[in-house]
């Protein structure tokens, strides 16, 4: 059957639209919903109360509330219903203390704390529980310190992550340790590093961009250590944290945590890559000072996702 030329061009139209429109379809389908998150500014112990108060204020995903302890499972099971008829996802149990101390006895103690968090994030279903790998800085728990960035605190990083996950043995949950701009890890390849040399499943990644950028390089191309984060540290990441970075001209660099929108963070480049990760992972504002500087952040982050075409859960 012979096809006439105008017939053809047609076809061949169609065809490229078609190709289009499917190309189109499988981005669309491929990008994941963010689950934006936050604490929230209630007096309240009533789970459901607070489960609500999330979906008021357009969260998705929320911090382990203060009411939740390891003992109580009836609570911890009221609080995982209560936040789940609601579709949102506990994301993060905290357990900010330094595993590194360079006091023996403070740092078995905190060793202690780490692991007894990690077990509430399992009982509760939360999806990490998240501390940094800690320091030797004697006087702040989270400060710098040469030893830092050496091969003892590498070693030592390994040994109490693996202590913490053999004995909870989680089930639901991930340990997490964020990146430091003067600790290790301080950047993806030093995650990745850490990851394998751990070599535990239930040791993923919680990223705070903000965390690792320590120098102009990074906070110039900001964007391209976004990519690069989540390039190499995808498969392993269960959430992430929400702020931005102003830098401060003084006689050194000094960068400091702003609102998102008041800093330079290329958060089109940040959800982009959040929602490429094809599941619905959180995103959650912390570190600002006020309920009202939080609405401010999570309308601005609001913003630039839907000026993307992105979705929020």
């Amino acid at each position: 059957m012979r096809i006439e030329r105008r017939d053809f061009l047609k076809v061949s139209a169609a065809a490229a639209a078609g190709l289009v429109y499917s190309k189109r379809m499988h981005a669309a389908a491929s990008t994941a919903a963010i689950r934006l998150g936050g604490p929230i500014f209630i007096n309240s112990t009533d789970p459901a109360e607070l489960a609500r108060e999330h979906r008021r204020l357009g969260y998705a995903a929320a911090y382990c509330p203060d009411i939740a302890t390891l003992s109580d499972t009836q609570l911890l099971q009221k609080i995982e219903q209560a936040y789940a008829s609601q579709n949102v996802v506990i994301a993060e149990v905290g357990a900010w203390k330094n595993m590194l101390d360079p006091d023996a006895e403070k740092r078995r103690a905190n060793l202690d704390y780490v692991t007894q968090r990690c077990a509430l994030a399992d009982a509760l279903g939360a999806l990490n529980c998240v501390d940094i790998a800690g320091s030797y800085n004697p006087d702040v728990w989270y400060g710098p310190n040469p030893k830092n960035l050496s091969r003892e605190f590498f070693d030592a990083t390994i040994e109490n992550v693996r202590h913490i996950l053999d004995h909870v043995k989680p089930t639901r949950t991930k340990f997490t340790v964020e990146m430091m701009g003067w600790n290790l890890p301080d950047g993806p390849d030093g995650y990745v590093e850490l990851i394998r040399a751990v070599d535990r499943k239930a040791f993923g990644v919680h990223l705070d961009v903000c965390n690792g950028i320590n120098s102009p390089q990074r906070y110039y191309h900001n964007a391209d250590f976004i990519r690069e984060c989540f390039s190499k540290l995808g498969p392993w990441i269960v959430s992430c944290h929400a702020k931005d970075l102003r830098w401060d001209v003084e006689m050194n660099v000094h960068f400091e945590e702003v609102v998102p929108g008041r800093g330079q963070v290329d958060y089109t480049t940040y959800l982009t890559e959040l929602s490429k990760l094809g599941r619905e992972v959180p995103l959650m504002l912390e570190h600002l000072k006020t309920a009202e500087e939080y609405d401010e952040g999570r309308h601005y982050i609001q913003t630039v996702g839907s000026a993307a075409g992105l979705k929020f859960a």
